[in-house]
């Protein structure tokens, strides 16, 4: 799971996500996921948020074969009770 950036991150994310913002997708992704066909999962807060769209389009355009958009966000994530982590 790519989650959001920053403060919001650290708040809470989903459980075993990574922080990735669309600025740092192509410095990053090649340590981050070595692998081109990983299973790789981006998310926001809520679908009106446009960053792991970007983010997941710019992994897609690097190469990478599995990626998939959680367009409802951790928003939907927390409504349906299921585990959050914080930093």
């Amino acid at each position: 799971m790519v989650g959001r950036h920053g403060g919001e991150y650290y708040d809470q994310y989903l459980p075993g996500a990574l922080a990735l913002v669309p600025a740092d997708v192509d410095a990053q992704a090649p340590a981050l996921f070595p692998d081109l066909d990983a299973a790789i999962v981006t998310y926001c807060s809520n679908p009106a948020c446009p960053n792991s769209g970007q983010v997941a389009d710019r992994l897609t355009a690097l190469g990478y074969t599995n990626v998939r958009k959680y367009r409802e966000g951790i928003q939907d994530w927390v409504e349906a009770g299921l585990p959050v982590e914080s930093a």
